[in-house]
């Protein structure tokens, strides 16, 4: 049996491959475009795969393919009618990143909340071993109790958000944006309510039709002056070009964003002219990404190849 790996970088070097050796023959790549894939994966039964897409185009000369295992658990680079006539098995991973999401969340928000990275420069330039007194607050910053904590989009990460933001003293408010999420732990609200009475926003949605520009000018101008929003679901449930103008209007405090509508970020992002870091501050989809969580992704996927071969299903996705 050949196993090809085509994106071994999108996992990081620093994550244990080797079970796959026992399972036969393992060829792996740090990186494939679209062009590259049917030449890497001619003579494969098994591809392990995560941004490239999976369609007839890149797949038709791949006679021995028998399973696509995905790195991640979306799936919108398959083709799944294509993969179903021909009887192509799919499963992607699940759940692996919920605790490191959760942490980035409050990474992200402690980070602006607090204007930590003025108040390192501050010690970091010299001004520390130069003031007259022992501390220094020329950043204003408030106590996270007591506080209302806004969250879109409750499902398994918006959930443990939410109960450590309650074990903080906050008040916690969701929004459902597919309109059937009821959760007794939460108050739930339309999205009126939650912008114009929460001190902090995250975002925790799937991208679909009802999330796509979710929050652009209109929304924004309803939030708080001194809130913070966060996206840790998907780039485009924030329009870009309307958080910018926020940002320098002063219509909210302050944005995290771990997720931006074009990955890697494009030079033509707005968002990018925004060099105050008490405002902004973006990382590289990183959130998912922490050591654990990537060797789980690679744990999960050996998982999935087993039960494949042992005529089970295990993560299956049509």
């Amino acid at each position: 049996m050949k196993i090809v790996f085509l994106e071994t970088d999108t996992l990081g070097s620093d994550v244990n491959l080797d079970r796959f050796n026992t399972l036969g023959e393992v060829i792996k790549y740090p990186n494939t475009t679209a062009k590259e894939v049917p030449q890497r994966i001619k003579d494969a039964d098994i591809i392990i795969v995560n941004k490239v897409a999976m369609n007839e185009e890149t797949l038709s000369g791949a006679d021995n393919l028998k399973l696509i295992c995905l790195t991640a658990t979306g799936t919108n680079i398959v083709d799944f009618e294509y993969t179903n006539s021909r009887n192509i098995t799919v499963t992607n991973v699940k759940g692996y990143s919920t605790q490191s999401v959760i942490q980035h969340t409050f990474a992200l928000f402690f980070y602006l909340y607090e204007k930590l990275s003025y108040y390192d420069q501050f010690v970091k330039s010299g001004e520390y071993i130069r003031s007259d007194i022992f501390s220094h607050f020329d950043k204003k910053f408030h106590e996270l109790y007591g506080k209302t904590w806004g969250i879109i989009g409750l499902g398994e990460i918006g959930r443990g958000v939410g109960l450590i933001a309650k074990l903080f003293g906050c008040k916690v408010i969701y929004y459902s944006t597919s309109g059937k999420n009821n959760n007794e732990d939460f108050q739930r609200v339309d999205m009126d309510t939650l912008l114009k009475e929460s001190d902090v926003i995250s975002i925790h949605a799937p991208l679909n039709k009802a999330t796509m520009d979710l929050i652009g000018e209109e929304e924004l101008k309803k939030m708080k002056p001194s809130a913070i929003l966060l996206n840790l679901g998907r780039g485009p449930i924030i329009n870009e070009e309307a958080l910018a103008k926020a940002l320098k209007k002063d219509w909210i405090a302050g944005a995290g964003l771990d997720v931006l509508t074009i990955e890697p970020m494009a030079e033509s992002n707005p968002l990018f002219e925004i060099k105050d870091s008490t405002k902004l501050i973006i990382t590289p989809h990183i959130a998912w990404a922490t050591v654990e969580a990537r060797q789980r992704v690679t744990d999960e996927v050996y998982k999935n190849i087993i039960a494949y071969l042992n005529g089970e299903e295990r993560n299956v996705v049509r």
